[in-house]
């Protein structure tokens, strides 16, 4: 098989906070920006990468899941335990000091892990534990 991550989702609550993350501190272009009902749905991703995206999405808008699990997801949210991704960088410590100097909420620094990547994490506005892997 040939398969590669076309899109992948990342709850935010404050559309323009995810927007000068996204867009403005990871350089991301923004490629969809939909509104309706009140909510937004902003699908970002890798300038000249136009087949991965992160679609940032407004938290339990499925309607299948039940006000309970609404509010599950939003408190999980609020400590920064629901959404994750991972990217890659071959400049991890120039990616840790772009995003620093933006304002982003550090996690870790660079640091060499003992399964074999050096890496960083930052929260995004909603909360999403962002991890950068350093390519080698």
């Amino acid at each position: 098989m040939d398969l590669t991550i076309h899109s992948t989702f990342l709850p935010h609550d404050d559309a323009d906070a995810a927007l000068a993350f996204y867009r403005d501190t990871l350089g991301f272009e923004v490629r969809n920006d939909v509104a309706y009902g009140g909510m937004r749905w902003i699908t970002v991703g890798p300038v000249g990468r136009p087949d991965t995206s992160i679609v940032l999405t407004p938290p339990a808008v499925d309607p299948g899941i039940t006000d309970d699990e609404r509010r599950t997801v939003v408190d999980m949210m609020a400590k920064g335990t629901y959404g994750h991704i991972i990217l890659g960088t071959p400049d991890l410590d120039g990616t840790f000091e772009r995003l620093r100097a933006g304002g982003a909420d550090v996690v870790q620094e660079p640091t060499e892990q003992p399964y074999g990547v050096r890496d960083c994490a930052f929260r995004d506005p909603a909360g999403n534990l962002v991890r950068f892997h350093e390519l080698r």
